[in-house]
Order: C-alpha cells, then sequence, then structure tokens
C-alpha cells in the first residue's frame, strides 16, 4: 500500500469517476485505475463498485481514514516548514454563514498580519453540513452551533446569541417589541428542521413552556430562511447576527422573553494533533472573536476564564 494508491482511490470517490479522478491528479485513468486495483488486490475486498459508480461500504472506510491520513501528512509538513521560519502552509475552516459574514473579514486581515504565510481555506455551511466534514478530516477547524453531541469532537465556546424573531412589516409581530414563547406559538414560523441546533434549543425551551412551535415552513439554512423573511415571507426565529442593523428593508426585529441564547464554539477533532497553521488560526480567531463580536447587536464574547471545558462545552443543554 502506497500514497499514490490512496489518493487516487480519494479522487475517485472525490470526483465520481475514474477519468474526473485522473484529471485531477494530473494522470491518465490507467494509471488511476491500476493504483485503485492494486489497492484492492492487497486489501482483499471491492472498494469501488464500477457498475454503481460508487464506492463500497469498504471503499468508504478506506477513503475515511486516508483523509486523516493526507491531512497529518499536510500538518507535518507545516510544522517542519514553521520551525524553521514563520508559520507555512494551509489551514482548512468551516464556519456557519451568520458568524462568517461579521467575523471571517477581521479574522482573515489578521492571519494576513500575523501570518501571511497561511492559506486559509473557508467552507460555509450549517452546522448539520459542517461537523461530519470536522470528523472525516476535510476541515481541520469549524466554528459551529452547540450543542456539538460527538465524543471524538472537542469545542471551546467562543460566544453567545440573542435568538430573536425578525418580521416583515404588516405581520402582526411586527407591532411588539417583545413576545413570550407562548405568544410565539400563536404563529406559524419559519423554522430550521427537527433536530438542527438553532430548532433544539428552540423546542426544549417551548416545550418547557408548555407549548409547541408551529412551522410554515423548514428550512436548513439561516441565511436562506433570513432572506425569505426580508422579502416579507413570514416570520423567523433567527440569531441576532442575521438581521444585522446595516441591513435596511421593512422588518423589526422582536426580543423573545425567557429564550436562552444559543452558543457558537470552535470545533476540532479530539484525536490528533493541529499543525501550525491550524494552531495559528485557533488562536487568531479567539482574538478575533473578542474584539469584533462586542461590535455586533446580541453577540456577546464569553471570557476566556468563564469558559467551560470542551467536554462539558460539547454536551450544552
Amino acid at each position: 500500500m502506497d500514497l499514490r494508491q490512496l489518493a487516487a482511490l480519494t479522487a475517485v470517490a472525490d470526483t465520481g469517476t475514474f477519468s474526473a479522478a485522473a484529471d485531477v491528479l494530473h494522470t491518465v485513468q490507467s494509471n488511476v485505475s491500476t493504483h485503485v486495483a492494486r489497492l484492492e488486490r492487497e486489501l482483499g475486498v471491492t472498494l469501488v463498485d464500477r457498475a454503481a459508480g460508487r464506492l463500497t461500504e469498504e471503499g468508504e472506510v478506506v477513503v475515511a481514514r486516508s483523509r486523516r491520513i493526507s491531512g497529518e501528512l499536510a500538518a507535518l509538513l507545516a510544522d517542519v516548514a514553521s520551525l524553521r521560519s514563520d508559520v507555512t502552509g494551509g489551514v482548512r475552516l468551516g464556519v456557519i454563514g451568520t458568524t462568517g459574514r461579521w467575523l471571517m473579514p477581521p479574522l482573515l486581515m489578521a492571519m494576513s498580519e500575523r501570518h501571511p504565510n497561511v492559506r486559509v481555506s473557508a467552507l460555509e455551511g450549517n452546522t448539520t453540513a459542517l461537523l461530519p466534514s470536522l470528523a472525516s478530516g476535510r476541515l481541520d477547524l469549524a466554528l459551529l452551533n452547540l450543542p456539538v453531541d460527538d465524543p471524538d469532537i472537542e469545542v471551546t465556546l467562543l460566544f453567545e446569541e440573542d435568538l430573536i424573531v425578525v418580521a416583515p412589516a404588516g405581520h402582526p409581530l411586527a407591532e411588539r417589541d417583545e413576545v413570550t414563547l407562548v405568544e410565539l406559538a400563536d404563529h406559524e414560523l419559519l423554522l430550521t428542521p427537527p433536530g438542527t441546533s438553532i430548532r433544539v434549543d428552540l423546542d426544549r425551551a417551548a416545550a418547557a413552556a408548555g407549548v409547541a412551535l408551529r412551522a410554515k415552513a423548514e428550512l436548513d439554512g439561516i441565511r436562506l430562511i433570513a432572506s425569505l423573511t426580508f422579502e416579507g415571507f413570514g416570520a423567523a426565529v433567527l440569531p441576532a447576527s442575521a438581521a444585522p442593523s446595516s441591513l435596511n428593508g421593512e422588518w423589526r426585529r422582536v426580543a423573545i422573553s425567557g429564550m436562552s441564547r444559543r452558543q457558537v464554539a470552535l470545533a476540532r477533532r479530539r484525536r490528533g494533533l493541529l499543525s501550525a497553521p491550524a494552531r495559528a488560526l485557533s488562536a487568531a480567531v479567539v482574538d478575533v472573536v473578542g474584539t469584533a463580536s462586542g461590535e455586533q447587536p446580541g453577540v456577546f464574547p464569553v471570557p476566556v476564564t468563564s469558559r467551560p471545558s470542551p467536554a462539558g462545552a460539547s454536551r450544552q443543554p
């Protein structure tokens, strides 16, 4: 088994075909086929179902390990290079969209000033999508909503954020300055699907108040929900940063009494060492959140001395 074989299989997994994998690897299709076939013979299993055009169960297991091996090799090179000079290499960060909107500009600026030789690749998504990418090694770090109930993921709480109602003009809730969860249950709302982090918090709070929230539509994307609300499709419960004060439009923010804040954390895999570029980015995230979050209405940084241990933070109710 060698790295070329693992790289060939991973490229097939990423692109879907042997020919596309060859293009990505800058080689010919026959080389990719040969590497995969040799790996299959060595392991004694079929890794790619050629007829269906997808990996077998064994292939998925091998690719998951291969990604981690590739990540460790990249980290090794970055760590060695960083011992000789400034921190050098790449780091992959996942970030939820509402946080990325205000955090990424000052974060990229800070990294450019502190570590100009570090390449930051950012992937925007929701917690549901980013968490598997972090666990599999596609990402080095991720900014996620809590709770994160994965024993292989370690988190550090960064800030808390108000959840508010955003109501378009003409909606009954737009006439209110504040609303209770009991009152909110009288209206159909744009919500994230059950099981998503914000929906878990909302449903628990509503159940404690003796009500259940009603969904006009369920959409797995905070920025999509916000866009629909701004266009007048309906009222929604959103993080405060999803409705920035700089955005003009005929809609209103409405506070929710008795609603706990959402929590956002920096997450990493529990196993393995972070590369030098990832450690540099992690430190920059903590510093930038401490300064930039104070400029965001409804966002409250958590002092370092008040942060729970990673194990405790990953199991926030």
